[in-house]
């Protein structure tokens, strides 16, 4: 119970790794605000989760900042202070580069990465104004450093991502907080299933790059994040974790054609 006592705010989590990781800290003794805004999906977390004594929930879309600011101000209101933000909320398509609309492209930055950004700004205002000190973590993907043509814009969010944590890191480090980013390789969440998963072909190409042999589980992720929200990861800052399942040390591979 390493981090028993604390308080965190969680964006995107009516499914998937969010929801994992308010699992994880509920079990870990954190008092945790949920957000989303898929309005029925969070209630239907919150009352699976149950916890009406540890947990509050934030119907709000992370790319406008007054919903950001209102998880946060939750957070304040409800438990106290804010000690640890996770800006998980992300959505991805699959999608030809030429094909991408411009109203698509300002969809999935401005809720993979302006809202991260949002996040980390309203998480450390709140955290120097109680005296400085806590953890932002913000969800990138292996995304940010492979090139996968059918993720284009998921991938040039979670490449700003990567920069985003690292400036941040610096920037903050003088209060105390920490900001650090997790990774994730293929997890078995329904965004995969919608956008990676498209198929068993897809399937088996994604798994053909997995020394694993499998996808992760949610819970795996949760895990890693709660270990660098907790004093275990006191000297980790500016850096991402790759849960990955050996993704990265195998890299993409392309299709050859015969001569």
């Amino acid at each position: 119970m390493k981090l028993s006592g604390k308080v965190a705010a969680i964006t995107g989590a009516a499914r998937g790794i969010g929801k994992a990781c308010a699992s994880r800290f509920l079990d870990d003794g954190v008092k945790v605000v949920i957000s989303d805004v898929d309005a029925e999906g969070l209630a239907a977390t919150a009352a699976e989760l149950g916890r009406p004594d540890a947990l509050r929930t934030v119907v709000g879309n992370v790319a406008r900042r007054a919903d950001v600011d209102q998880q946060v101000a939750t957070a304040v209101k409800e438990f106290g202070r804010l000690d640890i933000m996770v800006n998980n909320a992300g959505v991805a398509r699959n999608r030809d580069i030429l094909e991408i609309s411009e109203e698509e492209f300002d969809e999935i930055i401005g809720i993979n990465l302006k809202g991260a950004f949002f996040g980390v700004q309203a998480a450390a205002r709140q955290m120097i104004a109680q005296g400085g000190g806590g953890v932002i973590i913000n969800m990138s993907s292996v995304n940010a450093l492979l090139a996968i043509p059918a993720l284009a814009t998921y991938a040039m969010s979670k490449g700003g991502m990567k920069q985003l944590t690292s400036v941040a890191a610096v920037a903050l480090a003088p209060h105390n907080i920490r900001v650090v980013a997790v990774g994730p390789g293929t997890i078995l969440t329904d965004m995969v299933a919608s956008s990676i998963y498209t198929s068993e072909d897809a399937r088996k190409t994604v798994m053909s790059r997995t020394p694993a042999g499998r996808g992760g589980e949610p819970s795996e992720v949760a895990s890693v994040v709660a270990f660098l929200a907790s004093d275990d990861a006191s000297y980790i800052t500016g850096q991402t974790i790759y849960p990955d399942g050996g993704r990265l040390i195998l890299n993409y591979t392309v299709p050859v054609k015969d001569k």
